[in-house]
């Protein structure tokens, strides 16, 4: 009898150590999914209203041409003569420089420009690029022959 109930105590301890690995690998996976949510997330333009876009007279404070996306910022006078600084994503370097005229050095600092934007729908000065004209005129837009962008 004992032999029977030794028997039994180690197939109960297999199930345990059985269920205790599904466990673990079922944590691992939340934990996992949890963390590359917001990658997903990432790459949504939600957050911007893009059937309204704005267009905005600034200077040019800043111009990162990094990934993985571009950033331009910039201030502009809102209509009480405050200085608002701003924001502006757009695609990566990679796809910038294909036949559109972006490059690293198309923007520098205290550069006077017109750019038209989707704003951020919370209100807060941050914006997706539509279009920027610099200085000499020049339109450039995030693709390729995308004239109304």
């Amino acid at each position: 009898m004992m032999s029977g109930f030794s028997a039994a105590c180690t197939e109960l301890q297999k199930g345990l150590k059985m269920k205790s690995r599904l466990s673990f690998v079922t944590a691992v996976m939340i934990g996992a999914l949890t963390l590359a949510s917001p990658i997903f997330a990432h790459h949504g333009g939600a957050i911007y209203d893009t059937a309204n876009p704005i267009t905005l007279k600034g200077t040019i404070t800043d111009f990162q041409f990094v990934n993985p996306h571009v950033q331009i910022y910039f201030s502009v006078k809102d209509d009480k003569g405050n200085i608002v600084h701003w924001a502006c994503e757009t695609v990566s370097p990679g796809k910038l420089i294909r036949g559109t005229g972006w490059s690293k050095d198309v923007l520098k600092a205290g550069d006077e420009i017109t750019i038209t934007l989707s704003p951020a729908k919370a209100g807060t000065p941050v914006g997706n690029l539509r279009k920027i004209v610099l200085p000499d005129g020049r339109e450039l837009t995030p693709m390729e022959n995308a004239p109304g962008y």
